[in-house]
């Protein structure tokens, strides 16, 4: 079972802990740092397959991660579905240069 934290109507996951979700098809924000330290805002249902497909593959990662590997996974966000992702991914790309290093921060430190 995931241990995440509730944080304003949004479940916050730990990218170390081994995950299991409970709930059916969950989705996933997530926000890789790319090698040249830009941030690289998606969603996903597997936050682990799609890291590793924006690091090995040439046609299932973004054309934007590909010139910029290796990507790491520095913030995850889950969500109750695709419509919810969605907004949220959104709403991600909306934000500053630093409420991103924020976030970030944030997330590694809780």
């Amino acid at each position: 079972m995931c241990s995440c934290r509730v944080s304003t109507n949004y479940q916050r996951c730990s990218v170390d802990e081994p995950l299991s979700v409970a709930v059916d098809r969950a989705w996933y924000v997530y926000m890789l740092r790319c090698a040249d330290g830009t941030f690289y805002t998606g969603i996903t249902t597997d936050w682990q397959r799609r890291e590793s497909e924006h690091n090995e593959s040439d046609r299932l990662g973004a054309r934007y991660t590909r010139s910029r590997r290796p990507v790491q996974l520095v913030w995850l966000e889950l969500q109750p579905d695709r419509a919810a992702a969605c907004k949220r991914e959104y709403a991600v790309k909306r934000w500053t240069r630093a409420a991103k290093l924020k976030a970030v921060s944030d997330y590694t430190h809780s």
